[in-house]
């Protein structure tokens, strides 16, 4: 298998299109790219966050697409990435514990190369959102 980073775009193009119906969500592409800069345990919290509030539950439900897309794509590259089915609830403290901890003992480069992927995930994942959003006004 060769690693192909356009599928990238497309990766990203595919989850804005399946959550773009979904009121909000989409404005959480732009912070997925602020968060990438605090570390993956960060980045994978945060469908934690949501999971609290039933209005936010859609947002939950992007923030783990995308974390459960770069468990696929690290596939690719022989990176395991912990959670990657995004499986954990907010209740599972201990499950959130093993996760967290996981991530924390991930190899330095494997945490570097996931990174750098997310990063550009997540810039793609901007880059359709400003293309696919509907406006409040409905255009």
């Amino acid at each position: 298998m060769t690693w192909k980073p356009y599928k990238l775009d497309h990766e990203a193009q595919t989850l804005v299109i399946d959550h773009r119906d979904k009121k909000d969500v989409l404005t959480e592409s732009h912070k997925m790219r602020i968060a990438v800069a605090y570390g993956l345990e960060r980045f994978w919290g945060e469908h934690l966050r949501f999971e609290k509030d039933t209005k936010d539950r859609a947002k939950s439900e992007y923030w783990r697409a995308v974390w459960i897309q770069l468990g696929d794509i690290l596939k690719e590259v022989d990176i395991e990435l912990p959670d990657k089915q995004g499986e954990v609830k907010l209740n599972e403290t201990d499950k959130i514990k093993k996760v967290s901890q996981q991530i924390w003992e991930m190899e330095t480069e494997d945490r570097q190369v996931a990174l750098m992927i997310l990063t550009e995930l997540c810039n793609s994942l901007v880059w359709w959102t400003q293309r696919y959003k509907i406006r409040k006004d409905g255009n």
